[in-house]
């Protein structure tokens, strides 16, 4: 098996890719943002077993010679690395533009010249802002909505540059919203299971009528592993959706239904986005993910959402799982 590096390992999806590219007998070395208290993020949380698999590398996307460092000896790179939050990218858009924008060219110039044979770049479905017209396929304009958004277009754009100026291996996955075990609170399904999961009844969201194409964890893994050995998918962008649209109202009470409780969803200002930011509708067209890569979401439509939601509720109610969010804390 080749050797594969994966930037951003640490983090929700990076992490489940790592996991799974373990358990069907890959050699990987997972890339891990640096910290003075040694953790591999959720990493940490795999067994012993996989654990002693892994090749970490502690490093900063940021930082070419690290990235170079850590590219040595690897011939294909998923690059996850990224900072993802909308509302933090408000806060502080430059540091998006350092790790979202230089952290993919690092990761680029690094792969041309250590020569690898295949770099999977993760876009997200935020850069195609509110859809003009849905279900959104891989030709539908791109929109800077937010500072995050904006950074990953740039990035996408360096990544297609690299293929077009010197042949570098460059693929595109485009997941829309990943959800599922171990997901940052910052994100809306986890803000909501998390704050049920604690007791309340009366929780906090933000606008409740944008709609969201989610998509398992699981199926986002197979997409990321399927781009990664397909050859048609050199210098493509491919969409990976479930093809099926839910409002976040909607996803709330569903949330309810699997955790068999009744709720009252309570608007807190703070959550909701300044309104030309806000993308009010996400809906994917997976037609090029099925023609050329074969892969199609196993939780698709709104029963493969509910069988998911469970999966992801099971998971979250754990205690030792629920003690590692600040249920009280909007987590930005």
């Amino acid at each position: 098996m080749s050797k594969v590096l994966i930037t951003g390992a640490d983090g929700f999806i990076g992490s489940h890719l790592t996991e799974e590219l373990i358990l069907r007998g890959y050699n990987v070395r997972p890339f891990v943002f640096y910290n003075s208290f040694n953790s591999w993020g959720w990493l940490d949380s795999l067994s012993l077993e996989l654990k002693n698999e892994l090749d970490v590398f502690s490093g900063d996307i940021r930082d070419p010679h690290g990235v170079k460092e850590a590219m040595k000896g690897c011939n294909k790179v998923l690059h996850l690395a990224s900072l993802i939050a909308i509302p933090y990218s408000y806060h502080s858009p430059d540091t998006y533009v350092d790790t979202n924008i230089k952290g993919t060219l690092n990761v680029l110039q690094a792969a041309r010249e250590l020569d690898v044979t295949r770099v999977v770049h993760t876009s997200t479905s935020e850069v195609y802002g509110t859809a003009q017209y849905v279900p959104i396929d891989e030709n539908h304009p791109v929109q800077g909505q937010s500072p995050y958004s904006a950074s990953k277009i740039g990035a996408d754009q360096m990544a297609l540059s690299f293929y077009r100026s010197f042949e570098t291996p460059v693929s595109i996955i485009r997941p829309f919203n990943t959800y599922g075990p171990r997901q940052s609170a910052r994100a809306v399904i986890p803000t909501i299971i998390t704050q049920l999961a604690s007791g309340k009844r009366k929780i906090k969201l933000g606008a409740l009528s944008p709609t969201r194409d989610f998509n398992f964890v699981k199926d986002t893994v197979n997409g990321f592993i399927q781009m990664m050995d397909s050859d048609k998918a050199l210098g493509e962008v491919v969409n990976i959706g479930s093809n099926f649209e839910v409002s976040i109202g909607e996803t709330a009470k569903l949330i309810a239904e699997v955790m068999g409780v009744n709720i009252e969803i309570e608007t807190d200002e703070i959550r909701i986005r300044p309104e030309k930011s806000e993308v009010e509708r996400l809906w994917a067209d997976n037609k090029k993910a099925k023609d050329i890569l074969g892969w199609e979401p196993a939780y698709g439509g709104l029963e493969g959402f509910k069988q998911g939601m469970k999966e992801t509720v099971e998971w979250f109610t754990n205690p030792n799982n629920l003690s590692n969010y600040k249920v009280d804390v909007y987590n930005i």
